[in-house]
């Protein structure tokens, strides 16, 4: 399944749409039907700016920053997020606390099967590199591939 967003000014009528809410996720629709004034705009730009130098500044010390893709297992296909994670009730982003940063600062990454649930799902390792470093993250993700083997498993479902 592909997911393609959008940020423009949504149509909701018209020959152009930007989006079809009875396929897009509530809660994606509510944040981006929301009215943005200018300040609103500048301050998150700004609170992303300085999270980028923040993410910058500590990339300076590793190569990589390698953390489980998400923060829980698989879960329906049709399910928005979790509810809950280890028994906790969790904002509905909460799943992508480890991509969401790495794709607010642009840096390259990488999400490999790292392990399989009891019912053959895959669990994810999520590979990030440096700022502009993409053939890094991809020698990383090949020599992880290398030393554990995953392109021959499947899940059931995809079969």
């Amino acid at each position: 399944m592909e997911i393609v967003i959008v940020l423009a000014p949504l149509r909701k009528h018209g020959p152009k749409r930007s989006y079809t809410e009875d396929r897009t996720l509530p809660h994606l629709v509510d944040f981006i039907s929301r009215e943005w004034r200018a300040e609103d705009l500048t301050n998150a730009n700004m609170a992303r700016k300085r999270f980028n130098n923040r993410m910058w500044r500590l990339m300076q010390d590793y190569d990589f920053l390698v953390t489980p893709t998400l923060t829980t297992l698989p879960f329906p296909v049709h399910m928005q997020g979790p509810e809950k994670i280890d028994g906790k009730i969790v904002h509905p982003f909460q799943w992508l606390s480890f991509t969401l940063p790495i794709n607010l600062t642009g840096q390259p990454a990488a999400s490999l099967p790292a392990g399989w649930t009891a019912s053959g799902l895959p669990v994810g390792l999520q590979i990030a590199g440096r700022h502009l470093a993409d053939g890094d993250v991809l020698k990383a993700s090949a020599a992880f591939e290398q030393a554990a083997p995953w392109a021959e498993k499947w899940p059931a479902i995809s079969n």
